[in-house]
C-alpha cells in the first residue's frame, strides 16, 4: 500500500470515527513533516509547514481537480478539523516536492494552523489539532514566546560564524528542509560554486558554526539560504532541528512549547 494510499484510508477512517478527530499519523522524511489531507476537495498528501503563511495546492492537483484559477477559497481538511473559506494558492511544487517517494498534493500553511493548538510528535510522528483549553498536559523542556511577521510564527533565536554573531526572529518551520536556513538579506556563502543550490530544497548545506536555540547551543550546524521575502526575518528553525522535540505549536496563547522527544 503507497503511502498515498495510506493518507486516503486515514482521512476516510477518521470521517467515520469522530472519537479520533483532532489527531493524524503522518510522516517526516527528507527534513519534512507530511500528513494527509484535504484542500480545495482534493485529498492526498501535504506537506505541513509551520512557516510557510498560507495554504498551497500544487498545479497538477488543481489541473486535474479542474482548477483554472490560481487564487482559490473553500474547505481544508487535516486531522477531523474542518476550516472554511481558506485561501488557496495554486502554485508550482516541484522544487520542494521533488526529493519526497510519493507525490504531493501540496502544502499546509500556518494560515490553518494559527486558531489551534498544534501537536507535533516526530517518532512515532503524530500531528494533532486542539482547540484552546483542550490540549492535554505536556512536561515542558522549554517555553518560548511566539510571535507573528509577515504571516509567520516566530521565535527568538541566535546564530554565530565565529567572528560574526546574530540574533533575531527565526521561524520554526515544520517543512523546513535543513536544520537552520538565513536570510540572504543577512547572510551569504561567498565562493559558494552553485549558489542556487544553497536556497531550499538544494542540495548544498553549508555548516554554521554555532545556533543558540531554546536555551541549547548546537554546534557545526546544517544550513542554508532563504530569499530576503519577509523583512525582519532572520531565517527559519527546520524539522531536522525541531525534531528532536515534541513540539506545541500553543497560537491561541502565543507560545512554542518544547518537550522531550519521543
Amino acid at each position: 500500500m503507497t503511502r498515498s494510499i495510506q493518507s486516503l484510508c486515514a482521512l476516510l477512517v477518521l470521517a467515520a470515527t469522530p472519537a479520533a478527530a483532532g489527531e493524524i499519523s503522518c510522516w517526516f522524511e527528507n527534513g519534512v513533516v507530511v500528513v494527509g489531507a484535504e484542500v480545495m476537495g482534493v485529498p492526498g498528501d501535504y506537506i505541513l509547514d509551520t512557516a510557510t503563511p498560507h495554504t498551497q495546492l500544487a498545479d497538477s492537483q488543481a489541473q486535474a481537480a479542474g482548477f483554472a484559477e490560481t487564487a482559490l477559497a473553500g474547505e481544508v481538511r487535516l486531522a477531523g478539523v474542518v476550516a472554511k473559506d481558506r485561501p488557496v494558492a495554486v502554485t508550482v511544487l516541484d522544487a520542494r516536492t521533488g526529493a519526497l517517494p510519493t507525490p504531493i498534493a501540496g502544502v499546509i500553511g500556518a494560515d490553518v494552523l494559527r486558531n489551534f493548538v498544534v501537536d507535533v510528535s516526530f517518532a512515532p510522528c503524530r500531528v494533532a489539532l486542539r482547540s484552546a483549553g483542550q490540549a492535554p498536559r505536556l512536561q515542558a523542556q522549554a517555553i518560548l514566546s511566539l510571535g507573528w511577521m509577515a504571516d509567520r510564527p516566530v521565535v527568538r533565536a541566535a546564530v554565530a560564524d565565529g567572528p560574526h554573531a546574530l540574533a533575531g526572529a527565526f521561524a520554526p518551520a515544520t517543512g523546513g528542509d535543513t536544520a537552520v536556513r538565513l536570510s540572504d538579506a543577512v547572510a551569504s556563502a561567498p565562493g559558494a560554486a552553485k549558489p542556487r543550490e544553497l536556497y531550499p530544497y538544494g542540495v548544498l548545506f553549508p555548516r554554521l558554526r554555532a545556533l543558540s536555540f531554546a536555551g541549547v547551543l548546537s554546534e557545526d550546524v546544517p544550513a542554508g539560504l532563504l530569499k530576503a521575502e519577509a523583512p525582519g526575518l532572520t531565517g527559519e528553525i527546520g524539522a531536522p532541528l525541531l525534531s528532536h522535540y515534541r513540539l506545541r505549536f500553543d497560537f491561541p496563547a502565543g507560545r512554542l512549547v518544547l518537550a522531550p522527544g519521543d
